[in-house]
């Protein structure tokens, strides 16, 4: 008897996915397939973009922050953060999880 009900869940969670809800079913699939990082809300453990801010002008001493952007890659989260300090421009990628810079690029303001 459990088994005949089992099959009817099955067959019936089968019509299902066919008849209109396909397409629900593989958005999900694709998402559980994505990296953590793309498709979860900012964890609680993450640390905060002023936090990330603070880190970047650690780094510049004097720098002005100009832009704070959160970004995934390579399937990590990050920040972004642009600074400008005499007329060059950082780019100092912070990873979201740790505060560590992954990233230190400077180029001329303009």
């Amino acid at each position: 008897m459990e088994q005949i009900i089992r099959t009817a869940v099955v067959t019936v969670g089968t019509a299902a996915l066919l008849v209109g809800g396909g397409g629900i079913a593989l958005a999900a699939d694709r998402t559980a397939a994505l990296s953590p990082a793309t498709t979860a809300p900012a964890a609680e453990s993450e640390i905060s973009y002023q936090k990330a801010a603070q880190i970047a002008r650690s780094r510049v001493s004097g720098g002005r922050v100009t832009k704070i952007e959160r970004e995934c890659e390579h399937g990590y989260a990050i920040w972004k953060i642009e600074v400008r300090k005499d007329g060059w421009e950082y780019d100092i990628y912070v990873s979201a999880e740790s505060g560590t810079i992954v990233k230190f690029k400077r180029g001329s303001d303009g």
